[in-house]
């Protein structure tokens, strides 16, 4: 088992400054790779449109890829930081790593937190209360759709006080899920652990570390906003010039070339901090595929 480190409260934003940092040294190399990402998320959303089988079946098959791609986006932002430089291979990286299926297994407690709040909610609001929501979200849906105002008729006519309880289950849950995964990623690719060895790593080590956990995701979440804000401002620009869809388009693209990098930052810092992982152990990328 890894080491876990106790590390101050102000490590949290030596995260994300130190993210910030690697972005700086390579903007255009990791930006790059955050943008193929956005590309393929927003390929497989416009699939939809076409053709709801094949949109619904590249959705599920990018989901499935999200591990592998991190674990790229860490091997890039790795390469950064020992003073080589980032490739566009790096995001696939791990497709062809003797990790990938310890990286998938990091997808098991998101699928079984999805499974136990399914059942829970079908459990507290009934077969009746479950088609009930379903009609209510569809309204809500086509009223957003047509630029009307939701009617609080249909919100009162829901059990309140039972979702409630839910949300705050899913709150919860995603907290938990979280803490169990957030350097596990890492840990798998660098520090050499197994899937279920990593989750348990990454657990104990967010416990240990709360409230530098807590910075993090406080300043991550003030960043996301003024990031967000910045590239709204610069699609309404865009939308003026272009129209909605290229706004789409241009703002979804730039927030994952901007947000993927620094995460990845963000979790390779954390991992070397309260794991006491040595990065620099694990082998030189190789920036070409192999025939």
């Amino acid at each position: 088992m890894s080491t876990i480190k106790k590390v101050p409260a102000g490590a949290g934003a030596e995260w994300l400054l130190g993210a910030f940092s690697l972005l700086r040294k390579a903007p255009l190399a990791l930006g790059s790779l955050g943008l193929i990402w956005g590309l393929l998320s927003m390929l497989a959303v416009q699939a939809m449109a076409l053709n709801a089988s094949v949109g619904m079946f590249l959705q599920l098959a990018l989901a499935l890829l999200a591990p592998l791609l991190f674990a790229g986006m860490l091997w890039a932002v790795r390469e950064v930081d020992q003073g080589r430089p980032a490739q566009p291979a790096h995001l696939f990286h791990a497709l062809r790593s003797e990790h990938s299926g310890s990286l998938l297994a990091t997808l098991l407690p998101q699928l079984a937190a999805a499974a136990v709040l399914g059942f829970l909610l079908f459990a507290m609001i009934g077969a009746d209360g479950f088609q009930q929501l379903r009609e209510v979200m569809g309204k809500l849906q086509e009223t957003a759709q047509a630029g009307g105002q939701p009617d609080p008729e249909l919100m009162r006519s829901l059990p309140v006080g039972r979702l409630f309880l839910w949300m705050l289950l899913l709150f919860a849950a995603v907290i938990v899920v979280s803490l169990v995964t957030f350097v596990a990623v890492p840990d798998i690719v660098f520090g050499g652990s197994r899937g279920f060895v990593a989750m348990r790593n990454s657990f104990h080590a967010c416990l240990h570390n709360l409230l530098a956990m807590l910075v993090f995701y406080v300043l991550l979440f003030i960043a996301f906003f003024m990031m967000s804000f910045g590239i709204q401002l610069l699609s309404m620009v865009v939308q003026l010039v272009a129209g909605p869809t290229a706004a789409l388009w241009v703002s979804n693209l730039l927030l994952m070339a901007v947000l993927m990098p620094v995460m990845a930052g963000a979790v390779f810092h954390a991992w070397r901090q309260m794991l006491g992982g040595d990065a620099a152990a694990a082998p030189a990328a190789q920036t070409h595929f192999e025939a």
